[in-house]
């Protein structure tokens, strides 16, 4: 009979730790729509106007002529918050020249008050916009959090990464290629 529990036990254990893994491996919860990505390598980064922890609105177009790094993120996203001190470093970096990390909340509650309390908290110095799921969809539904758009300074995506990148150094190479692009757009 002490075999049963011990093995019940275990089972509940391991199929605990499984669910949390899933949670915390970056999956967006339930119910987010699903759609192909539109946000492409070598196409112009789908345009878009999302408020900001201000109450201001920030249009992505505006912002042609510098390297974008737009990144997608939550509150409760584990590698979203390990990667975040990296890009308030490389915003302070290479800021001066020209680069602009744009950070979308993708909270569920969308609760505007605690994702200002967590920027305030990680002392993070770019805008963070509010996230909306039309946005989402037009970056190809956003499965996994974080994901980074890596856009040049034409409006081009250059690259996007889905999760956590291996490391900090691998988010700076994207950064330096995204720098060293060109103003003019693609025809």
């Amino acid at each position: 009979m002490k075999r049963k529990v011990v093995i019940f036990t275990m089972m509940v254990v391991v199929l605990a730790g499984l669910l949390l893994l899933a949670r915390f491996k970056g999956r967006v919860p339930a119910g987010r729509p699903r759609t192909a990505a539109v946000a492409s390598k070598g196409l112009t980064a789908p345009d878009f106007v999302l408020t900001d922890l201000q109450g201001h609105n920030l249009k992505l177009s505006d912002l042609r002529g510098k390297a974008v790094v737009l990144n997608f993120w939550a509150t409760w996203c584990p590698p979203c918050k390990e990667e975040i001190p990296w890009f308030v470093e490389l915003q302070k970096r290479y800021g001066s020249q020209g680069l602009q990390v744009i950070g979308v909340s993708m909270d569920d509650d969308g609760d505007q008050k605690d994702v200002a309390k967590f920027a305030a908290a990680n002392s993070i110095n770019y805008p963070v916009l509010l996230g909306k799921d039309n946005v989402a969809n037009q970056y190809g539904g956003i499965e996994y959090l974080p994901t980074t758009f890596y856009i040049g300074r034409d409006g081009v995506v250059v690259d996007r990464v889905f999760g956590q990148p291996d490391s900090r150094d691998e988010i700076e190479k994207n950064i330096k290629r995204v720098l060293a692009s060109t103003a003019e757009p693609r025809s």
